[in-house]
């Protein structure tokens, strides 16, 4: 997850996604992850305090700030390079498993009041940001 001034998306040159700030958040789904996991981490993102109070101090959530989120479907985050130069897929969930749940965690954000921006699961996409800060981190349940 990444606190940005301005995140998109785009699929074969078009953009499909955008926001001019607050998260733009890659999300990796692996064999032990469900719905109810899916739930907690939006809750989680919504409400994790990254944004900057009056005295510049991180005590704000996107929620608070009234910022935007992108969702990006991202397998390769489970990618092993533990073993040889070739990275291995085995800890991501395959397609079939991984899209609903992250569906459900775009849901999940938009029923918490979420404005959430999306990529195409599987298609190939090009990811441009703007890190604020830069601030990143990775965000674990």
């Amino acid at each position: 997850m990444q606190r940005v001034t301005r995140a998109s998306v785009a699929v074969d040159g078009a953009v499909v996604g955008a926001i001019d700030g607050g998260l733009c958040v890659l999300v990796g789904v692996t064999h032990d992850d469900d719905v109810a996991r899916a739930g907690q981490l939006a809750d989680k993102l919504w409400h994790l305090r990254i944004f900057d109070d009056a005295d510049g101090r991180p005590n704000l959530s996107v929620a608070d700030v009234g910022g935007g989120m992108l969702v990006v479907s991202q397998f390769t985050l489970y990618g092993d390079t533990s073993k040889g130069r070739r990275p291995s897929w085995l800890a991501a969930a395959p397609g079939d498993v991984a899209e609903p749940l992250v569906d459900a965690v775009v849901d999940r954000l938009r029923a918490l009041g979420a404005p959430v921006a999306t990529g195409v699961f599987g298609a190939d996409m090009a990811v441009e940001l703007v890190n604020d800060g830069p601030f990143t981190v990775v965000v674990e349940l």
